[in-house]
């Protein structure tokens, strides 16, 4: 088992930068593809960003290009998801998610085995 736990979250003008945490407990993640996901309002949980297990693999959908970057932190057990250039657009609450050994098809939320509790961000104008 492993638990997901998200941070950093909360509110930043349009702009502004944001970094949001995923603390994984109960197993290494060193072994595990983690993913960045986010759901706005009335809106289906959409993909932003996630990093291949082996590290090697980043990747991010098109709207967050060049303003975001995921990271991992093998010896920390941690993902993070650092947001810059925010517009109103991106607000929504952003989700980790881990997926042993994935070797592909990142952006798919299905198969994502274990998934956190969620962070708010929200960009105002």
């Amino acid at each position: 088992q492993v638990q997901l736990v998200e941070s950093g979250g909360g509110l930043v003008q349009a702009g502004g930068s944001l970094r949001v945490s995923c603390a994984a407990s109960g197993r290494t993640v060193g072994s595990y593809t983690m993913g960045w996901f986010r759901q706005a309002p009335g809106k289906e949980r959409e993909f932003v960003a996630a990093i291949s297990w082996t590290g090697g693999v980043t990747t991010y959908t098109d709207s967050v290009k060049g303003r975001f970057t995921i990271s991992r932190d093998s010896a920390k057990n941690t993902v993070a998801l650092q947001m810059n250039s925010l517009k109103p657009e991106d607000t929504a609450v952003y989700y980790c998610a881990a997926d042993r050994y994935r070797s592909g098809s990142y952006h798919l939320a299905q198969g994502y085995e274990y998934w956190g509790q969620g962070t708010q961000v929200t960009v105002s104008s």
